[in-house]
């Protein structure tokens, strides 16, 4: 079904607005994919603010253009059946909402992404960067790593106390035997 030319805008300029948001924006091919399927993609990458959109490659590409930082982004397959995910607050939860969904959903396949600032990146790209860990699992391995320094220090630190306590217990049991 054909879109009237006032709907055409419309969505062009609600592309413009999520591809001005986001951080990275991920396309895959989905074709094969069932409807009760793309409805659970939706949901899981709702949770983690992702948003996940189903749009005609030539109105991507003419949102592309009225976007003054995205213009002239060399988007190179943008052919066939794709969705679109978007992330205003993490550069990388598109590739990894979409790589898990992968997983159990083997049609789905990255074709490429495009960063906040224009760089258009491979499938193998997004593949790389949906393995990264996410922002908190670093946050975690991060507190881990100042801790660690912390902790042992206050083992040693601990370990003379204990030691002197051992000795008061032995002795305090001799005198009582």
């Amino acid at each position: 079904m054909a879109l009237s030319r006032e709907k055409k805008e419309k969505a062009i300029a609600e592309i413009a607005e999520l591809l001005n948001s986001s951080k990275l924006t991920v396309f895959a091919y989905y074709p094969g994919t069932s409807v009760k399927a793309m409805q659970e993609l939706r949901m899981q990458a709702k949770d983690g603010g992702t948003r996940i959109k189903v749009i005609k490659n030539r109105l991507f590409k003419r949102a592309l253009d009225t976007n003054d930082k995205l213009k002239g982004t060399n988007v190179i397959d943008l052919k066939g059946q794709l969705l679109y995910a978007f992330n205003p607050h993490d550069e990388v939860a598109p590739a990894q909402v979409l790589a898990s969904f992968a997983r159990s959903n083997p049609q789905i396949a990255f074709v490429g992404a495009i960063t906040d600032d224009g760089q258009y990146l491979g499938a193998a790209d997004v593949q790389a960067l949906a393995n990264l860990p996410t922002k908190d699992q670093l946050r975690g391995q991060l507190v881990g790593l100042i801790s660690t320094p912390v902790s042992g220090m206050v083992n040693v630190m601990a370990g003379n106390i204990r030691s002197i306590m051992h000795v008061m217990r032995a002795r305090a049991d001799n005198l009582s035997n």
